[in-house]
């Protein structure tokens, strides 16, 4: 029987996916394993290298390629991990699609959508069945990602919605915003506030029908906030920067709670910020000139 615990991180080649895989390889065992993907051969190769040379590692660390927009090639590496370890029992995803404040948010929907959302449905189909028991499984989000940063004509469509709705919802703004009539139907023009906000209903969709086997056997499945990070992805909508948080800084607590030795179930299927969970219902629609990133 396989004892070695496996685990995976999305959007892992640099910034704060890196810090978890750095963390992650630094608290797990010798013969457990850390996969870093990315969609770059070359940096996912360069960057699992290079943790495995770090100072504190103990698990293995190995590259893999993976385009977390490809909903098969999502499927076909948990099939995998399925087949050659018999499930996965860590899993963050990470990734997210760089977006400078001079650049039309219109423009970019399709990729900010694919990665943020569209893999986040993907992940979550995925690797839910193959999360082992007592095993972590976590989405990266941020505290814009409660109900009340939207309009109040869109609650309806996340609030108790289940993974099918969520992503129905998702298509649906989309097609609003290449239709032109996101504003009309009230959806911001800031991409990030409806992106985060779907993808915690999506967590919560799969939560809800998880929820009393993943407890009785001490499973997690979560949204996390970091807060604030200085990354190259958010660094560009910093007004002061000065406060926020390196990603090795960021990645501790979510860390803690990937460790924590039993799952709190007022953390289950919520999102999480510095161990506490936030509420569902709260915050208000942003202003659009205001578009600073959010922790």
């Amino acid at each position: 029987m396989n004892t070695s615990r496996i685990a995976l991180v999305t959007g892992a080649n640099q910034g704060l996916g890196r810090a978890f895989v750095e963390g992650l390889a630094a608290r797990m065992q010798p013969d457990d394993l850390v996969l870093l993907t990315g969609r770059n051969d070359q940096r996912v190769t360069d960057a699992a290298r290079e943790v495995g040379l770090l100072a504190g590692t103990r698990a293995r660390v190995e590259g893999r390629v993976l385009d977390v927009t490809d909903s098969e090639a999502v499927a076909r590496l948990a099939d995998d991990l399925r087949a050659r370890h018999g499930g996965v029992d860590i899993v963050v995803s990470n990734a997210v699609a760089r977006l400078l404040p001079e650049e039309s948010q219109a423009e970019r929907a399709d990729e900010f959508i694919d990665v943020s959302n569209t893999a986040t449905h993907s992940i979550l189909r995925a690797f839910g069945p193959v999360l082992r028991p007592g095993g972590r499984m976590l989405v990266v989000a941020s505290s814009l990602g409660t109900l009340g940063h939207l309009d109040a004509r869109l609650h309806h469509l996340f609030d108790g919605a289940n993974l099918d709705q969520v992503e129905y919802a998702v298509e649906s703004w989309r097609s609003a915003v290449h239709h032109r009539t996101a504003q009309e139907a009230g959806w911001p023009i800031w991409l990030n506030v409806p992106s985060k906000v779907a993808q915690v209903a999506a967590v919560r969709a799969v939560a809800a029908e998880r929820r009393e086997h993943d407890l009785a056997t001490d499973t997690l499945i979560a949204a996390v906030c970091p807060g604030m990070v200085d990354t190259a992805t958010s660094r560009p909508w910093f007004s002061d920067y000065s406060q926020a948080q390196s990603p090795a800084q960021a990645a501790e607590a979510v860390l803690d709670l990937v460790f924590s030795d039993h799952v709190d179930p007022a953390l289950y299927g919520e999102l999480v910020r510095s161990g506490k969970a936030l509420d569902w219902h709260d915050g208000t629609p942003p202003v659009e000139q205001d578009r600073l990133v959010t922790p």
